[in-house]
């Protein structure tokens, strides 16, 4: 018999969790006649009953002594009859005898459920201060509508391959959309908490995973209308350029793992020189960081980019059909100039299903991402001018360059 199985192990996790969650209730359970209802002894009864319950095997004992404890605490709440009635302790007292009862069984579950719930009562305060005065009406509204795209439109997309999509299934295009929302979450959640000075640089890198276009010409206008920090923005502009590779990595691996690896070094090698980049042209004083966008979420920006996405997986596709290896480069080169990622599903399904190799498949992204690259260049001497232009224009030839040199030595002879 296993060591987690027997019976003495569940009791002595159902006693653990019952001091845990106690010791946080009787820390907060005050003294005198407006006290908390239980404290420190009642948790860790409650988690022994449980125990107990499930140890007698009887089917019925759980769910009774559930409804005893209940009705204890019923009782006591008619009683006492506080001017707040707050009903976590009571409803904390009923989770720890459930945990109780599942300790016997699953000990390390329990366990689990114990520390997630000792959690959440301690941090009852932080949390209070978190969804009033930190949490914006409007965050809250983008972070349901990501919870429901996650789990209710998702599942509901089909997930076997189509055919006048190049291979990929409606569920991997959601799933790419889903990912640059989540994106654009992470971003705006880390901007506000790296706050101004200090976030500078991490806002440069976070605004690219938004749009690294988008982040090019914003700091180019900042840069223009500041005036005399053109660096201090340029080396922002250049760390959201890393961003781009960041994404071709997390949008490349769930598609085709296989043609992943053998993209992550060129991957990694055009991160390495924008992050050096980016480093150097960092002045000692920096500007005040750009503030995030107002809501988290874009999901218009996201909708255009699902339809991006398929009308070019379409036309990369026809285009493969029709011409081979060439027709894939070209359509790679015209979808970059629009958006660097917009050719990457169907180049994933090609490489998936055999259509392409490893070096075709690096070369047409490089091709995407050097046509993106003279987009953003152009964009950034037109919004910040020729300084904050020359900057960023040199260190996207830089990135380009290295990452080429290191596919033709690591993919060359495939």
């Amino acid at each position: 018999m296993a060591l987690d199985s027997l019976p003495w192990v569940g009791a002595a996790v159902a006693l653990g969790c019952g001091l845990l969650v106690g010791l946080e209730r009787e820390r907060r359970k005050g003294e005198g006649p407006d006290r908390e209802v239980a404290g420190l002894r009642t948790f860790t009864v409650a988690a022994l009953a449980g125990a107990l319950a499930a140890w007698l095997a009887e089917p019925w004992l759980v769910a009774a002594g559930l409804l005893a404890v209940a009705a204890v605490l019923s009782a006591t709440l008619w009683r006492q009859r506080p001017k707040d009635p707050g009903l976590t302790t009571e409803l904390a007292l009923l989770a720890t005898y459930l945990i109780g009862a599942l300790a016997l069984t699953q000990p390390l579950g329990a366990a689990a459920a114990a520390c997630v719930l000792t959690g959440l009562l301690a941090l009852r305060t932080r949390l209070h201060h978190f969804a009033r005065a930190v949490l914006r009406e409007e965050e809250l509204h983008d972070l349901l509508l990501l919870g429901a795209i996650a789990l209710l439109v998702m599942p509901l997309l089909p997930s076997a391959p189509l055919a006048w999509l190049g291979g990929v299934s409606a569920r991997q295009l959601g799933g790419l959309v889903l990912l640059l929302l989540a994106l654009q979450a992470l971003a705006h959640v880390a901007l506000r908490l790296l706050g101004s000075r200090a976030g500078w640089l991490a806002s440069g890198f976070l605004a690219g995973m938004v749009s690294s276009t988008a982040a090019v010409a914003g700091f180019g206008t900042q840069a223009r209308q500041q005036g005399g920090s053109a660096r201090a923005f340029a080396a922002a502009a250049v760390l959201s350029t890393a961003a781009t590779w960041v994404q071709t990595l997390l949008m490349l691996w769930p598609l085709a793992p296989a043609a992943a690896r053998a993209w992550t070094p060129v991957a990694l090698s055009g991160l390495a020189v924008a992050l050096v980049a980016g480093w150097l042209l960092a002045p000692p004083s920096l500007p005040e960081a750009a503030p995030a966008g107002r809501r988290p979420l874009r999901p218009r920006e996201a909708l255009v980019l699902a339809a991006v996405l398929t009308g070019v997986t379409v036309l990369v596709s026809g285009a493969q059909h029709a011409l081979g290896d060439l027709g894939v480069l070209g359509g790679a080169a015209l979808a970059g100039l629009a958006d660097a990622h917009a050719a990457l599903p169907s180049l994933a399904g090609l490489a998936r299903d055999g259509r392409i190799e490893a070096p075709t498949l690096a070369l047409a992204l490089l091709l995407a991402l050097g046509a993106n690259g003279l987009t953003r260049g152009v964009l950034a001497f037109t919004a910040g001018g020729v300084a904050y232009g020359r900057s960023v224009a040199l260190a996207l030839l830089a990135q380009c360059g290295v990452a080429g040199a290191v596919a033709w030595l690591a993919l060359g002879r495939a």
